[in-house]
This record gives C-alpha cells, sequence and structure tokens, in this order.
C-alpha cells in the first residue's frame, strides 16, 4: 500500500499514520482520519481514486492548476477549493496557492503545493492535543481554514506599508519610473480581490449550513471565519480605491511637473524672440542707419534696449500669473 501523511483519531488517541486502512472510512467506524498530500506524485494521487473514490473530475481539479476558490458536494463529500496568501515584500512578490479540501463524514484529506504555514501549525496542534482531530473532520477543516485566514492578517499588512511607501513617494519625490511601481501593486491587489472575495462566499455557504456535514456549532465557528474574509475584501476594496487615487495622483503630479518645464521652456524662448529679430536684424553684412550715433553708441543702444524689453516681457508674464 502506497506510503501517505496522515493523522488518526480513535478511541480518544490521536496517531501518526503511513498508510490507510478503507475501512476507517466508513462513517460507523470510530475512526476520524487527515490525510495531506503535499505536491503529490502521480502514485500518490492515486490514494484520491483508489482508497477515497472521490469523482474524476474533482481529482483533477485537485491535481491541476490553480483554480478560482469553490464548494461542490458530490454526495457523500464535499470538495473545497480555498488559497493561501504568500506576499514578500522585500521582492514585491504576492502568490497565491491552491489548498484543496475532500471532506467527508469522518475524514479530511488537504492537497497543497509547498509548504503551508496553516497545515503545519494545524499539524502540529494533532500531534499535541488529541481534541483537534477527536472533535471531527469538520472541526478540523475549520481549524486549517481559521489558520489560512488568520495569515492573511500579516501578508495584508504588509501590503499596506508598502501602500504608504508608495503614498510618501508620489508626494515627495514623485518620478515617471514611479507608476511601474504603483501599477505592479495595483496587480498585487487585483489578485487579492480576486481570491479573498470568492473565499468569502465559499466559507459563507459552510457559515449556513447548506451541507449535511457541517453541524450547527461547526457553522458558528465557520461563521466567524466568514467575518474575517468580509473585512479582508472591504481591505483589499479599500486598498483598490487608494491605489486608484494614488495613481491619479502620480499622473497629475507628473503632468504639472511637465507643465512647468513647459512654461519656463517657453518663457525663455518668447524672452529671446525679439532679442533674435533685433540681433539678427542689425547683424547683416550690410550697410543700416546708426542714426546719428555711430557704430560703438549704436551697439550699447541695442543692448539696452534688448534687456528693457526683457524686463517688460517679464514684468507682463508676472502681471498676468504665468510665471
Amino acid at each position: 500500500m502506497i506510503q501517505v501523511y496522515a493523522h488518526t483519531h480513535a478511541l480518544g488517541t490521536t496517531k501518526r499514520a503511513d498508510r490507510i486502512d478503507p475501512a476507517w472510512l466508513r462513517p460507523e467506524s470510530g475512526v476520524s482520519v487527515w490525510v495531506d498530500l503535499m505536491n503529490p506524485s502521480p502514485e500518490e494521487g492515486r490514494i484520491l481514486t483508489d482508497v477515497f473514490h472521490f469523482h474524476e473530475l474533482a481529482v483533477e481539479d485537485a491535481l491541476g492548476t490553480t483554480h478560482f476558490p469553490k464548494v461542490e458536494s458530490y454526495g457523500q463529500y464535499l470538495y473545497l477549493i480555498l488559497h493561501r496568501i504568500d506576499f514578500k515584500a522585500p521582492e514585491h512578490c504576492f502568490r497565491t496557492y491552491d489548498v484543496d479540501f475532500f471532506l467527508g463524514p469522518n475524514y479530511v484529506v488537504t492537497i497543497h503545493s509547498g509548504d503551508s504555514r496553516s497545515i503545519e501549525q494545524i499539524s502540529e496542534i494533532c500531534s499535541r492535543n488529541s481534541l483537534a482531530l477527536g472533535e471531527g473532520a469538520a472541526a478540523l477543516m475549520h481549524r486549517i481554514i481559521d489558520a489560512m485566514v488568520d495569515n492573511y492578517r500579516p501578508e495584508i499588512e504588509e501590503l499596506g506599508e508598502r501602500l504608504d511607501e508608495l503614498e510618501g513617494e508620489v508626494f515627495e519625490h514623485s518620478t515617471p519610473l514611479l507608476a511601474k511601481k504603483i501599477l505592479d501593486f495595483k496587480a498585487d491587489v487585483s489578485s487579492l480581490r480576486r481570491v479573498v472575495q470568492p473565499q468569502r462566499d465559499v466559507v459563507g455557504r459552510l457559515a449556513r449550513r447548506e451541507f449535511s456535514f457541517i453541524d450547527e456549532q461547526v457553522s458558528y465557528r465557520f461563521r466567524d471565519v466568514h467575518d474575517h474574509l468580509v473585512r479582508l475584501a472591504d481591505e483589499s476594496m479599500f486598498f483598490q480605491d487608494r491605489i486608484t487615487s494614488l495613481l491619479d495622483a502620480h499622473l497629475t503630479t507628473v503632468s504639472n511637473q511637465l507643465n512647468t518645464v513647459m512654461k519656463v521652456l517657453t518663457v525663455i524662448a518668447t524672452v529671446f524672440m525679439p532679442l533674435t529679430f533685433i540681433t539678427g536684424l542689425y547683424g547683416m553684412n550690410v550697410d543700416l542707419p546708426h542714426f546719428g550715433l555711430g557704430g560703438t553708441r549704436m551697439f550699447w543702444m541695442l543692448m539696452a534696449l534688448m534687456m528693457g524689453v526683457v524686463l517688460a516681457m517679464l514684468g507682463y508674464f508676472h502681471k498676468r500669473g504665468w510665471i
């Protein structure tokens, strides 16, 4: 029989198991089972069909690539897809990963890629406390989902700190390159919203006792998890509004900076237009009238005239509020 990572609970005792006895999966067996598969190989994946007899479509989804959160009933068991979050602020890397659940009357199967902090935490609790699995499969699944949602909080705070830094950059030293950072953050927030909102709906269905595997006491616990997800969904929408406003502010700031540069260049060009005309006129290689002042006196007269024109134009621009 294929080796697996599992916990079993029977007669008040929780033990580690490296195999699954199909007799344990019967509701009347008195045994609660938790099987965890991390990056399952094709051989390990056969446990889902050969031992648990899960539907091939559900198994295909569980072993496949990323899917959106959902919950489906297959009569004798439930199939759920939820997401764990992983945000690495130094690398500005935001990712979510599937965690698939199969919930039966007395068993729960979890499937995930890579290490999961939530599942590791609950596994340690099961090893120390028999009550964790002794409460039943649905209660154990609640513990795992609750830990997943709790682990969202520090990641959301990291996103908030990163957004505060972006706001400071926009209003202190906004540059055109900052737009890429803002758009990257906007993509992260969009990914968060795409996961949190449907996940909120999935947990909401568990809290409303739509499925017979969820009793009243466990539904109350899922209601608390649902409230946390509602707050996370609200925060993700708030982040979306903030980052949209921040992008607008950044574009406005860059536009104002460009307008300021263009205004200065326009003033310079306008000031030099009459000077160019005067020097061009009197710089031609022809004999021009000096009005009886002579060459030297006429030169200084032209210099005074040009300075007067510059000062008059600058005074006019200032009066109109252009500079």
